[in-house]
């Protein structure tokens, strides 16, 4: 079973306080949880650890509804790193580990995990057909030792912080609420690839970033961003679209770096989204839009001057 391959991969030194889900752009409520969860396994001298998974459970249980993905794995591990966790422990979620019961999953946790309590959310489940709720858990852990620990949801303006809270948000390219909700930028990772070269022949060589099909993007538009190269951050602009202006039907992440004379082509390219500028327009002529990438290049200077980096 690959779930036991996994997880027998591993030995801890001492007894562990888990979590477990996709933790899908390590939000600000992830991140209330997880503090937590540091905090209840150093009061009770236990190792913290999280057991996420390598795609979404509902590309198993319901592959026809794709649902975009606000990190990728490495982004995502990285974020949980920063939260203070000491084991990050990653599964591949296949229709083998979805059929477990959840004293099966349990057993398998405590067994190689050393496992001795879950902090969960209200909302959690685990195991076939979502049987371990919070309340099942309870009962289970009374016969297999272990504790259950609930922490609430965190509430921003009325509103549960959540991944689907911040999807709505990209797609309607609000950057404030996102930023708000996930406690830091939402940012896009891919390897600069060659373009129809459209960018140069403007007068403003772009970047254009291979993104993997099932990453969550912004609303088309034009937007302020950084961008990271080497670890040193530039001020960039980055258009999400079609290009309607040259009759482009599919969409692409071109990125504009501003003060950056080298070459990008086949690097990895990190940006960090801060404002939305505007949306997606067709102008008449190559001219009319030359002219509105200046003007947006001078207001997107000033945006990341005035905002920073977080």
């Amino acid at each position: 079973m690959q779930v036991e391959e996994e997880l027998g991969g591993l030995s801890p030194k001492k007894d562990m306080l888990l979590t477990i889900g996709v933790f899908d752009g390590v939000h600000l409520g992830h991140k209330y949880l997880l503090s937590q969860l540091t905090e209840h396994a150093r009061q009770q001298d236990l190792l913290s650890g999280v057991v996420t998974f390598r795609q979404h459970p509902q590309e198993v249980l319901s592959p026809q509804a794709r649902l975009p993905f606000l990190t990728d794995l490495a982004e995502r591990t990285n974020l949980l790193k920063n939260e203070g966790v000491e084991a990050i422990i990653t599964l591949s979620f296949t229709s083998e580990l979805a059929q477990l019961s959840a004293r099966q999953f349990v057993s398998r946790l405590k067994r190689y995990l050393r496992m001795r309590g879950l902090v969960i959310g209200p909302d959690f489940t685990l195991g076939r057909n979502r049987e371990g709720n919070a309340n099942s858990l309870r009962t289970l852990g009374q016969d297999m030792n272990f504790s259950v620990t609930v922490i609430p949801p965190i509430m921003i303006s009325g509103e549960v912080v959540s991944s689907t809270a911040i999807r709505n948000a990209l797609a309607n390219g609000d950057m404030k609420r996102a930023l708000n909700l996930a406690g830091h930028p939402f940012s896009l990772n891919g390897r600069v690839t060659s373009g129809a070269g459209l960018g140069l022949e403007l007068g403003f060589p772009t970047a254009n970033l291979d993104i993997a099909p099932e990453q969550a993007l912004p609303a088309d538009g034009v937007y302020a961003t950084w961008a990271y190269i080497d670890d040193k951050a530039f001020k960039s602009m980055t258009n999400v679209g079609k290009r309607p202006t040259f009759g482009g039907n599919q969409r692409a992440v071109e990125v504009y770096v501003l003060d950056y004379h080298s070459d990008l082509y086949g690097r990895q390219l990190k940006i960090n989204i801060m404002a939305r500028l505007r949306g997606e327009k067709q102008f008449a002529t190559a001219e009319e839009l030359k002219k509105q990438i200046t003007e947006d290049i001078k207001q997107g200077r000033a945006i990341l001057n005035s905002r920073g980096r977080n």
